[in-house]
């Protein structure tokens, strides 16, 4: 009896093994060396990227080791990279002459992109108000996103402070202080420049901006007329006046012409300005101790010059 089985080709082995390996090795993310001139800045990146003494460390340091720590991009519909995370050792690598840096380039959707380029960042020390404010503001509405694509048919995914939650997981920062922050989002680009100055106050800076943009305006009118910058109870007095309606130049400028509790009796004196006097060794309290010591020493040595 015939078979009515057709020819059929066997795979070998061989090639069973190459063709799984194959396909391993696509699926695998691989390093490679991108020239610096391909790769672009994540859109509306908040992180300043400055070239500063830390970024000429950085700099020095990839001209000698090159760069340790692969970035991450993700392909541009316009050709070329979109960098994820990675800016500064962008940047360093065009101060240190290099022409390439290693990459791991992903399919990455813009939310995804998103949470991985604010996470990357805020590890870093000296993050500024205003790049963590913009940072949260990102990432929050990239996981918003992500929770309203998962399940349209349940329940929403998590509340808005359970969402802050997550956002502020990554930097150790509560919901809370997630949402405060992105409050600053929410001030006139001067104020918000005089929080990363440290002019205004975080907590202050918080409940100004509350006020109409307009009335921000008038304000920076009233600090230079007055030379002087609210206080928290000051802030919170503008805020309520704003929700009222009668948050005038003429008010912000009675307000801002108040005496600070305290103020004519502060002294402050920087580590700046005193470190100067004291060996390298030395520790703040044992500077303080020190200071505290002379001038029992010159309140002795004048009492004893009256009382001759």
């Amino acid at each position: 009896m015939k078979s009515s089985a057709k020819n059929i080709n066997l795979t070998s082995v061989d090639d069973l093994f190459s063709t799984e390996e194959s396909r391993a090795d696509a699926n695998r993310e691989k390093v490679m060396e991108i020239p610096l001139t391909e790769l672009f800045p994540f859109k509306d990146h908040p992180f300043k990227v400055k070239d500063d003494e830390a970024m000429a460390d950085t700099a020095e340091s990839i001209k000698e080791y090159g760069v340790l720590v692969p970035a991450i991009a993700r392909p541009r519909d316009d050709g070329g990279y979109e960098l994820v995370a990675g800016h500064r050792r962008h940047r360093a690598s065009e101060l240190a002459g290099l022409s390439t840096m290693p990459v791991i380039v992903r399919n990455l959707d813009d939310d995804a992109a998103t949470i991985i380029m604010v996470d990357s960042n805020l590890q870093r020390e000296n993050i500024l108000p205003s790049e963590r404010a913009f940072a949260f503001k990102m990432k929050l509405n990239a996981i918003k996103r992500q929770g309203a694509r998962s399940d349209l048919t349940s329940r929403q995914v998590v509340g808005k402070l359970e969402t802050a939650d997550i956002v502020g997981k990554e930097s150790g920062d509560s919901g809370r202080q997630v949402q405060r922050y992105i409050r600053l989002t929410e001030l006139i680009p001067e104020l918000l420049t005089m929080v990363d100055e440290k002019k205004i106050a975080f907590n202050p800076a918080v409940e100004l901006s509350y006020l109409k943009k307009e009335e921000q305006t008038d304000l920076l009118e009233a600090m230079d007329m007055e030379q002087a910058t609210p206080s928290l109870s000051q802030a919170q007095r503008l805020k309520k006046f704003s929700a009222e309606g009668k948050c005038t130049l003429e008010v912000m400028c009675a307000i801002m012409s108040e005496e600070k509790k305290g103020e004519l009796d502060k002294i402050t004196l920087t580590g700046d300005k005193l470190r100067k006097y004291f060996p390298k060794s030395y520790t703040p309290q044992k500077m303080e101790e020190t200071i505290l010591k002379l001038l029992e020493g010159w309140q002795k040595k004048r009492q004893q010059q009256q009382e001759r």
